[in-house]
C-alpha cells in the first residue's frame, strides 16, 4: 500500500507536511519521502529507508534543512519517491500510490512514443512513479497527461503532481483509494487519510471523486477534470488498512467496525466467555460484537508497541513469523481455562493466527474460536499490493481448495464464495482443523457490504468473490 499527503501554504509548508505524511506511517514501512518548492531556492527532495527507522525520527534533520511554500510526501511500501521531473511540461515532483499490472506493456509503448530510457532499480524494476511521470511527458499538457496516465494504467494510480504554481491532485479512476482536500486560513492540503491534517488545523474541504483532477494552491482548489461516475473503492479499507479516525465517502472506519462485530455477534451461537481482538485492527471489530452479544470484551494479550513493527511488512515468513511471536504477549490471568472468542480482520497465510491460537492454548485456554471480520480471501488483490503474497496459492483458502478438489477453475471458486455452500463449509472445516481453532466463522460477504453501508457497485470485493 503507501500513502500521500501535500501541502500548498503562504508560508513554510515543511512542518505541517512533515507531521501530515508521518500520519500515513500505518500504510507502510519501507520508504518514506517529502519534496518542497521555494520560489528563491526551487525544487528540493529528502527521501530515506525506514525499515528500521520510524518516519519521524528518519527525516527530524531534513525539517530544519528543507524550504518551501509547496510540498508533497508519501509513505511508500514499494519505490521510493517523490520524483523530480524535468520535461517538456517543465520541472515538477510527483508522487503516487497505487499498482501498474501492465508495467511492460507500458514500456515498449513508452519507447515507441519517443521515451529513450527508464532508471532500472534493483531487479530489473521501474519505478512505477518514473512509469507515471513517463506517460504523463508523451501529452502537451498536464492535465491531458494526468488523464492519459489514469486511462492507460490497468490497476490504480493516485497522485500528486507539484508545480512552481500548484498542486495538482488525481484520484485513481475508478476510485479505489482515497484522496480528501483539507483547508484552513493559509493553506490547502491533500490526503490519503481524511484525519491527518484536524490536528495541524485543516477543516474537511473536498472528497475527490474517481478520476478526479483537482489544482490546488493556498487560495483554493479548482476541479480541472470532472470525477467519473463509476466508483469501486476498496472495501478492505474499513475492515483493516484505514486508520479508525479515518472516514471514507462518509463512512468512518471505527463505526464501520463497530456494525461489523455487532453484525457477526447476530448471526453467532457461541457463548464464550470473553471476546477479544487481535490487535491493533480486531479491537473495534471485537468492542461491536461484545457491545451486542453482551459477551465481556477483555485483552487476553497485549501488542508490545513500543519496538515492534507491524507483523507483515518483513519481507522474509520467518521473519514475520518471529516479530508476530515476540510482539504479542499473553495475559495467563484471563486466559487459564477460558473460552476465548478472538476477532481478526482477516486470515491471509493462517500462520500468525495458528500461533497466537497455540500460545493461548498454552497459557491455559480451553477454547479458541475465531472469528475474521472479513470474508474468506481467494483472490489476491490485483489494485493496492495489500498483502506481500507472491502467489494466490500463499492464500490458506486456495491450498485448502486445491487439496479437496485438484484442480482449480473458476467455476469451483464461485461455488467456495458463497457462504451457503456445502463447499464453503467445508473449507472453513479444513482451515479450522488444520489452524486448529475450536470453531471458525467468517464475515459473510453481504453482511461485511451492509457494515460499509455504500452501495454494493461501488466497493471493489474482488478478493473475496473474484469480481472486477
Amino acid at each position: 500500500m503507501g500513502g500521500i499527503f501535500g501541502v500548498a501554504s503562504k508560508k513554510s509548508c515543511v512542518s505541517d507536511l512533515f507531521f501530515g505524511t508521518d500520519y500515513h506511517s500505518h500504510l507502510g514501512t519501507r520508504r518514506g519521502g517529502m519534496a518542497v518548492y521555494d520560489k528563491t531556492h526551487g525544487f528540493d527532495r529528502a527521501i530515506h529507508n525506514i525499515q528500521n527507522s520510524p518516519f519521524r525520527t528518519k527525516f527530524e534533520r531534513d525539517v530544519d534543512e528543507l524550504e518551501g511554500t509547496l510540498g508533497i510526501g508519501c509513505i511508500s511500501d514499494s519505490d521510493p519517491q517523490p520524483l523530480m521531473v524535468q520535461s517538456h511540461l517543465g520541472s515538477f515532483a510527483i508522487t503516487t500510490v497505487g499498482r501498474i499490472n501492465n508495467m511492460d506493456q507500458l514500456v515498449k509503448h513508452s519507447f515507441a512514443n519517443g521515451c529513450t530510457h527508464f532508471l532500472e532499480m534493483s531487479g530489473g524494476e521501474i519505478n512505477a512513479t518514473e512509469m507515471v511521470a513517463s506517460l504523463i511527458n508523451q501529452k502537451p499538457t498536464l492535465v491531458e497527461g494526468i488523464r492519459y496516465a489514469q486511462e492507460m494504467i490497468e490497476g490504480s494510480m493516485t497522485m500528486l503532481i507539484m508545480t512552481p504554481e500548484g498542486i495538482y491532485a488525481a484520484r485513481d479512476r475508478l476510485g479505489r483509494t482515497p484522496l480528501i482536500l483539507g483547508k484552513k486560513d493559509d493553506a490547502v492540503c491533500a490526503s490519503f487519510e481524511s484525519f491527518a491534517y484536524f490536528n495541524l488545523g485543516y477543516h474537511d474541504y473536498k472528497e475527490l471523486g474517481p478520476a478526479e483532477i483537482v489544482f490546488f494552491t493556498p487560495e483554493g482548489a479548482e476541479t480541472i477534470a470532472p470525477a467519473q461516475e463509476k466508483m469501486k473503492i476498496c472495501s478492505f479499507l474499513w475492515v483493516y488498512y484505514g486508520y479508525p479516525t479515518s472516514t471514507y465517502e462518509g463512512v468512518n472506519v471505527e463505526q464501520m467496525r463497530y456494525t461489523c462485530g455487532d453484525m457477526l455477534a447476530q448471526r453467532d451461537v457461541v457463548k464464550p466467555d470473553i471476546v477479544a481482538g487481535v490487535p491493533d485492527s480486531g479491537i473495534a471489530h471485537a468492542i461491536g460484537y461484545a457491545n451486542r452479544s453482551k459477551v465481556p470484551f477483555a485483552r487476553p494479550f497485549i501488542k508490545y508497541t513500543p519496538t515492534w513493527p507491524r507483523s507483515f511488512m518483513p519481507a522474509h515468513q520467518k521473519q514475520r513469523e518471529q516479530i508476530a511471536h515476540m510482539k504479542l504477549i499473553p495475559v495467563r490471568e484471563l486466559i487459564k481455562d477460558k473460552s476465548l472468542l478472538l476477532i481478526d480482520d482477516s486470515i491471509v497465510r493462517g500462520t500468525q493466527l495458528s500461533q497466537t491460537t497455540e500460545f493461548l492454548y498454552e497459557s491455559g485456554a480451553k477454547e479458541v474460536h475465531i472469528r475474521p471480520a472479513c470474508p474468506p480471501l481467494l483472490y489476491g488483490c490485483k489494485y493496492l499490493n495489500f498483502s506481500r503474497s507472491n502467489s494466490e496459492m500463499d492464500l490458506i483458502t486456495r491450498r485448502v481448495i486445491q487439496k479437496r478438489e485438484g484442480k482449480i477453475t473458476e467455476a469451483i471458486l464461485e461455488d467456495y464464495t458463497n457462504p451457503d455452500s456445502h463447499n464453503y463449509q467445508g473449507m472453513l472445516d479444513d482451515i479450522k482443523e488444520h489452524l486448529n481453532f475450536t470453531s471458525l466463522r467468517y464475515h459473510r460477504l453481504d453482511d461485511m457490504i451492509t457494515s460499509i453501508g455504500l452501495s454494493p457497485c461501488k466497493l471493489c470485493t474482488y478478493c473475496f468473490d473474484g469480481k472486477e
